[in-house]
């Protein structure tokens, strides 16, 4: 879809012609915080703009934890000051045995105490990052890590909008996309709008 487009395509409920809608499992959800996720046009900020919230949000009182979901895992590096260890990349280590790890494993402490994961993403060309945003979720519910925060802050990969890299906005309440004035910007944000139209309820 382009901004010259005249009668935009309706794509409420789908993920276009061929493709399944997939559904969250109800125990995936997050219940208590509110969840943000911020996407936009790889460089546009995403990060900057996800730290910021996070800090601010955490200087009202709130506790908050921010997901990075790039494999790049650079998401949390202007809160903790260093890149951190991925949750595939540690779980890999344990043969994806979860019950092996600790919270401190995967979360590290930010600025002013925001919480800090980052989920990472597949070797590129293979597997789904839907499924790395499903097993960074399941392992925050299976510490009880989720039940002690008022915000989470989802920092997602580029314009990536697949089944996948999608999978945050299952858990939003609210999507957030930074953006500016030239084509690829807009052109990504179209797609992304595209992405909540389909996953909105």
């Amino acid at each position: 879809m382009s901004p010259l487009d005249r009668n935009p395509p309706n794509l409420r409920g789908q993920d276009g012609e061929g493709s399944v809608q997939v559904h969250q499992d109800a125990e995936a959800k997050i219940e208590g915080a509110k969840v943000f996720s911020v996407y936009g046009k790889g460089g546009i900020g995403k990060s900057t703009t996800s730290s910021n919230l996070s800090a601010a949000f955490s200087m009202l009182g709130k506790r908050v934890l921010q997901i990075g979901c790039d494999p790049k895992h650079d998401s949390t590096f202007t809160l903790t000051g260093m890149l951190q260890p991925t949750v595939i990349d540690i779980l890999k280590e344990v043969d994806f045995h979860p019950e092996e790890l600790r919270p401190e494993d995967f979360v590290s402490e930010g600025f002013n105490g925001v919480k800090c994961v980052e989920a990472g993403g597949p070797p590129a060309g293979t597997g789904c990052g839907g499924y790395v945003v499903g097993q960074t979720v399941k392992l925050l519910k299976q510490h009880h890590l989720l039940e002690e925060t008022d915000v989470v802050i989802f920092d997602v990969l580029g314009d990536v909008v697949c089944g996948g890299f999608a999978a945050p906005l299952q858990h939003a309440d609210r999507a957030l996309i930074v953006t500016a004035n030239d084509f690829d910007s807009i052109y990504a944000m179209n797609r992304i709008i595209a992405a909540v139209q389909a996953k909105s309820k």
